[in-house]
């Protein structure tokens, strides 16, 4: 379920609903240290859908796998949306 806030940034920010929901089907989780899982996608999961929907579809939406989302870990709400403009550190 996404929160207000969540619904406005992938708006402002321009990430469609469908790389909401292959975030949370396919993309890598990266624990955060303060209670939210950040999920992205990774080489591994890139592959995986590469698999799962063939390779157009994805050089299509290229301009979206670096889109990254921040779930809350607690109950699974979907907080913030965003851009990847950085690399995400994983512990």
């Amino acid at each position: 379920m996404n929160t207000n806030h969540a619904r406005n940034r992938a708006q402002q920010r321009c990430v469609p609903p469908l790389i909401d929901l292959w975030l949370l089907d396919y993309g890598e989780l990266a624990y955060d240290g303060h209670g939210a899982v950040r999920r992205f996608f990774s080489k591994r999961s890139l592959r995986q859908m590469e698999r799962t929907f063939g390779r157009e579809p994805l050089r299509c939406l290229r301009s979206f796998l670096d889109c990254y989302l921040v779930e809350a870990s607690d109950n699974g709400d979907v907080i913030t949306v965003g851009h990847r403009t950085a690399r995400i550190r994983r512990r």
